[in-house]
């Protein structure tokens, strides 16, 4: 009889849990490089950064910002070594910072991301209607595609995680592929008859100024958002210790390297002189033109996967923060239960709603997809994620003076140090040149509304977190511990009681 009694404790225990053991390297990779969208950026944020900027050291930028998030992620994986939380940046920033700080940084992360994922809606659905029209005569609108991407996302979103990973590593390969091969194409016939290496001299990121050089990097940074979401996956990926760190770093360097070698093939083919120009008349054609007809069109057909698979990857990151949030008791514990198969429904279905609004009042308001959604909204979310990665980079530091816990002076303190204070620069040249990365004139509304919201959901985190000191302890004590909130475990203290 005793042990009926106890045996209602255990469900609750692994209702609160995510599914172990599911993901290797291979499928935390596919995850991390579909948030990133390789085709995406390829076709997109490049021949844009090209036509706004008018710089053509574009392919080193990648290789110099590659280098500044290598130091970042360099005590970034050191922390996932103590912390394990789906919420990566909440819980590090609560643990290093103080656990408002943490509540805020939480909140932004889910503004931030859910800005990315909802945003890529309104680029799939103009491809989308594009493609339908002129290779099956189907015609409807731009949101009727998003619709049925939404849905589709919707159903992946309640499967098992590693069905998801399957997915997604099917798409992101072909889509790899396709990238290297138009890379190829367009390095092999150079413009001219003979390939410069210009485009990937230092040099180039000055050519007209130091402060173009900054809307130049914070572009090549947002073209990074999503390497850094593989702690995110640390509950669920098998020996996280070793699983997190190398696909972290792996998908680093795949980035760097596809990214600016794509970049180069483009001024290459174009010509260094014409890249510009070629980039503000063709947008994505730039990338598309570099190889033969067949293979431009697979490149057109596999940029609505590479959106579509980002979206997916998204929205798995948002629900895995909404789940952090709910188990430990900062938002309602509803959202921190999981199903049969270890996936919180109602996470899930929280952020697909999210999307399912956010669609609908595109579509009625007929504001246009393209801009302001997809870009708009896509900049800020990568602007939130750098205000992230700098705060987190003083995190680590801060986590670790107390106690070294076994990691070097490296990577606990100089190389945090050196990625926070280069990071925040980022963060204050994307500040002052928001302008420009919106594409907008200056004084627009939608250059100081878009980055004051992260201010606004900041401020609200730390007087939400203050008043869950004074009126809920037992949550507030919980907040940062991921699993040790509900099993009961302590996790080491590395802070004042009080912060």
């Amino acid at each position: 009889m005793s042990g009926m009694q106890t045996a209602p404790a255990k469900p609750s225990a692994v209702s609160r849990a995510l599914a172990r053991d599911r993901l290797g390297v291979p499928s935390v990779l596919f995850f991390v490089l579909a948030g990133v969208a390789p085709l995406t950026v390829a076709a997109g944020v490049i021949p844009t950064a090209y036509a706004t900027t008018g710089l053509t050291g574009i392919p080193a930028a990648f290789l110099v910002i590659a280098v500044i998030l290598a130091l970042f992620a360099t005590g970034y994986v050191a922390m996932t070594r103590h912390i394990t939380n789906a919420g990566a940046f909440y819980a590090f920033i609560a643990r290093g910072i103080g656990r408002p700080a943490g509540v805020a940084a939480a909140l932004i992360a889910l503004l931030a991301y859910t800005f990315l994922q909802v945003g890529l809606y309104g680029a799939f659905g103009p491809n989308a209607e594009s493609e339908a029209a002129a290779h099956l005569h189907l015609h409807a609108a731009w949101w009727v595609w998003a619709l049925a991407a939404w849905a589709v996302v919707t159903v992946l979103g309640l499967l098992r995680v590693d069905i998801t990973g399957r997915v997604l590593g099917v798409l992101l390969s072909v889509e790899v592929i396709v990238i290297v091969a138009e890379t190829v194409a367009g390095l092999a016939h150079p413009a001219g008859g003979q390939l410069s290496f210009a485009a990937l001299s230092p040099s180039a990121l000055t050519s007209a100024g130091f402060g173009t050089f900054g809307v130049l990097a914070v572009v090549a940074v947002l073209g990074f958002v999503g390497f850094e979401q593989a702690p995110v996956l640390a509950e669920e990926a098998r020996n996280a210790r070793k699983t997190i760190p190398v696909a972290t770093y792996a998908a680093l360097g795949v980035i760097a390297v596809v990214y600016a070698a794509a970049a180069w093939a483009m001024a290459a083919h174009a010509g260094k002189a014409h890249v510009v120009a070629a980039a503000a008349a063709q947008g994505p054609g730039l990338m598309f033109g570099l190889g033969p007809g067949w293979l431009s069109q697979a490149a057109q057909l596999l940029f609505l996967t590479s959106l579509f698979a980002a979206a997916l990857a998204f929205h798995n990151c948002v629900w895995r923060y909404i789940f952090a949030l709910g188990r430990e008791g900062v938002l309602p514990a509803a959202l921190g239960r999981t199903g049969p198969n270890s996936i919180p429904k109602a996470a899930s279905l929280t952020q697909s709603l999210t999307g399912l609004i956010t669609i609908a009042v595109y579509a009625i308001g007929g504001w246009p997809p393209m801009t302001d959604l997809f870009f708009w909204l896509g900049t800020t979310g990568g602007f939130g994620i750098l205000v992230l990665l700098a705060v987190t980079a003083v995190a680590v530091a801060a986590f670790f003076a107390p106690d070294p816990r076994g990691e070097n002076l490296w990577r606990r303190l100089i190389a945090p140090a050196l990625a926070a204070v280069l990071l925040a620069g980022g963060v204050v040249l994307a500040l002052l040149h928001y302008d420009t990365l919106l594409g907008v004139p200056a004084g627009s509304p939608a250059a100081w509304l878009l980055p004051a919201s992260y201010a606004a959901v900041a401020v609200a985190g730390l007087g939400w977190g203050l008043i869950l000191r004074a009126r809920r302890p037992a949550v507030y004590a919980a907040i940062g511990l991921g699993a040790h909130a509900v099993t009961g475990q302590r996790a080491p203290v590395t802070r004042r009681a009080g912060s």
